[in-house]
């Protein structure tokens, strides 16, 4: 890589792990541009879910205030997260990379839509939250609690299969299942999608070391970008305009199935 791309990749970290921090999808900004420069498909997406796990954990531990008294909940989440992730990198290195890249444009259009769709997603789990908390005042009870049941549990599972093969908007899956099927406010299910997101790609990335052929030098840079991301983003992602956000990773992802496509 040249002295401009590896820059390109530096920047397209630091912008991965702000945004996998504050909602997901931020393999969106990071694979057209190892694609860009020149990286195969498998190759660059490899690359990228090593690179990216320093900016999860980052991101994690920015949470990790939210994290308090959820000690039992990331048990049970994170052994299906990591027996999910673990089982998508397997299916990612077994299969033919022809595979890999026709499947690769319809998750990415799918992460685009459920990107577009996340700001009515948040609103439901508002008001269903605000529902039920009205509903345990109205009657003196204490608001409701849970985990989910198996139904959350299945769904965090197949969600690592879908992070450990490619990721892209895995971050607001879990936002979107956990937010509709737990209690808790936002906040809160945004540090456990941190801590499950670390997982699923901790544990494919260590499957990438023995079982895939990695780029290092992308590798090393999207993982410096990313963790000054992830920091970053734990502490003024917030304060980013939602709506701006989700514009920059439609187009990049637009681009980036352009040119699986047609290039």
């Amino acid at each position: 890589m040249t002295v401009w791309e590896m820059t390109a990749v530096l920047l397209a970290g630091v912008a991965a792990g702000g945004i996998n921090t504050i909602v997901g999808s931020g393999t969106l900004i990071t694979f057209p541009v190892l694609l860009a420069v020149g990286l195969p498909p498998v190759t660059a997406n490899v690359s990228n879910a090593l690179g990216l796990v320093p900016g999860s954990l980052a991101g994690a531990i920015g949470y990790r205030a939210e994290l308090a008294g959820q000690r039992p909940r990331l048990i049970r989440y994170g052994t299906a997260s990591l027996t999910g992730g673990l089982t998508g990198a397997a299916l990612l290195v077994t299969l033919p990379g022809s595979a890999f890249e026709a499947v690769v444009p319809v998750l990415i259009l799918t992460a685009l839509v459920l990107v577009v769709l996340q700001p009515r997603v948040a609103r439901a789990m508002a008001a269903r939250r605000a529902a039920a908390t009205a509903a345990a005042a109205a009657a003196g009870t204490a608001a409701p609690a849970g985990d989910g049941g198996w139904l959350l549990l299945a769904c965090i599972g197949l969600t690592g299969v879908y992070g450990g093969y490619f990721g892209a908007a895995q971050g607001v899956l879990l936002l979107a299942l956990m937010g509709m099927l737990l209690p808790d406010d936002l906040q809160t299910v945004n540090g456990i999608k941190n801590v499950l997101a670390v997982i699923v790609n901790g544990v494919a990335a260590v499957f990438f070391l023995f079982a895939s052929t990695i780029d290092w030098t992308a590798a090393l840079l999207i993982a410096v970008g990313a963790t000054l991301g992830g920091a970053l983003g734990a502490k003024v992602g917030r304060r980013l305009p939602p709506v701006a956000l989700r514009a920059l990773i439609v187009a990049v992802g637009l681009v980036a199935v352009t040119k699986l496509l047609f290039l």
